[in-house]
């Protein structure tokens, strides 16, 4: 994963806005990026607004949206985030408006692409997506995969990070993709500063499943959050699923409905994310040596939190700890 601010001073973030846009997630980028600082105080971030044409977009309430600049801002982003908008019907292969396709073909080389919710589908009719995985909101999954059956097209999570090129579903997701993406350029102290500054979560469990539309569960009152906050201390050690059904108080069988129900995943993959988390915090705020972190965490040694960090972030626990130090520098793991 790479820490692709860490040599920038400042990183210039474009939000490309287009006709139709929804006032809310257009919004989202300024704040969070904008909230972003480093430890003096100084923004990370410099982000900027443009139309396709330079000229003012109508949104999808009662107002327009006047914007300072044109489409050649784009040249000079480091980043370039594209909120949805009103488009109907949704847009197939063939559906892109020219000034659109021309604002995205001035994006460097080098720069990443964020989409929020189905601004995914500009991506796709682009053709930026082909052979990528990528997310949408829930409700136009199918529409979108039958549409673009080049993209890999997974429902289930709150976003997709496939490096250069980012997706995120429905709405308020595009909120944890912007945080997502602070952590990644300046790691989890600043994201939970940005995070704390706006009140709202450095980061939400489980993914677009818990949204879906579903029954009612039989007793609106039912929750596992008690025994998830009672979880949360004991990661040091090995907990059963008869531990968490007992703090619950019901069932196992019913423990595990009721957290993918609340979560959207199993108490043993929301466990191994927890640990997961706890390591990475451990690794970017500690010099505990990694076996430390890796008995803190729940891992028991350093060999299987190697494995578990690898397979969910790509990277071992001396590279992580390497990029994402809170003091930004190196740190030699022990």
């Amino acid at each position: 994963m790479a820490n692709m601010c860490k040599d920038l001073a400042m990183h210039r973030v474009v939000v490309l806005a287009l006709d139709g846009v929804y006032p809310f997630e257009l919004s989202i980028p300024v704040r969070i990026f904008g909230t972003a600082a480093g430890s003096g105080g100084e923004p990370l971030y410099e982000v900027v607004t443009c139309t396709a044409d330079g000229r003012p977009v109508a949104t999808s309430a009662d107002f327009t949206v006047a914007v300072q600049h044109g489409p050649e801002v784009i040249d000079t982003a480091g980043t370039l985030v594209l909120p949805p908008f009103v488009c109907e019907p949704l847009g197939d292969r063939d559906w892109l408006p020219e000034p659109v396709a021309a604002a995205l073909r001035r994006l460097p080389p080098q720069a990443r692409i964020l989409s929020i919710c189905t601004a995914s589908y500009v991506l796709a009719a682009a053709g930026l997506l082909d052979g990528r995985p990528a997310t949408t909101h829930w409700n136009n999954a199918e529409h979108f995969q039958r549409t673009f059956p080049e993209v890999k097209v997974d429902a289930s999570v709150l976003f997709i990070d496939d490096g250069r090129v980012l997706t995120s579903a429905g709405v308020a997701s595009g909120v944890d993709l912007c945080l997502h993406v602070v952590r990644r350029d300046h790691g989890s102290a600043v994201a939970n500063q940005v995070a704390r500054l706006c009140v709202v979560p450095p980061w939400r469990e489980g993914g677009q499943a818990q949204f879906i539309d579903r029954p009612v569960p039989e007793s609106a009152t039912a929750t596992t959050s008690e025994a998830r906050q009672w979880a949360l201390g004991q990661l040091h050690r090995p907990i059963t699923l008869a531990e968490l059904a007992r703090h619950a108080r019901t069932s196992v069988r019913t423990l595990s409905r009721r957290f993918r129900a609340e979560v959207g995943m199993t108490p043993v993959q929301w466990l191994a994310r927890q640990r997961i988390e706890h390591a990475r915090r451990l690794l970017e705020t500690t010099d505990l040596p990694v076996d430390r972190v890796a008995a803190e965490a729940g891992f028991g040694t350093a060999a299987s939190l190697r494995q578990h960090l690898t397979g969910a972030i790509g990277v071992s626990p001396t590279a992580y700890r390497q990029t994402f130090s809170r003091r930004g520098t190196p740190r030699r793991a022990r």
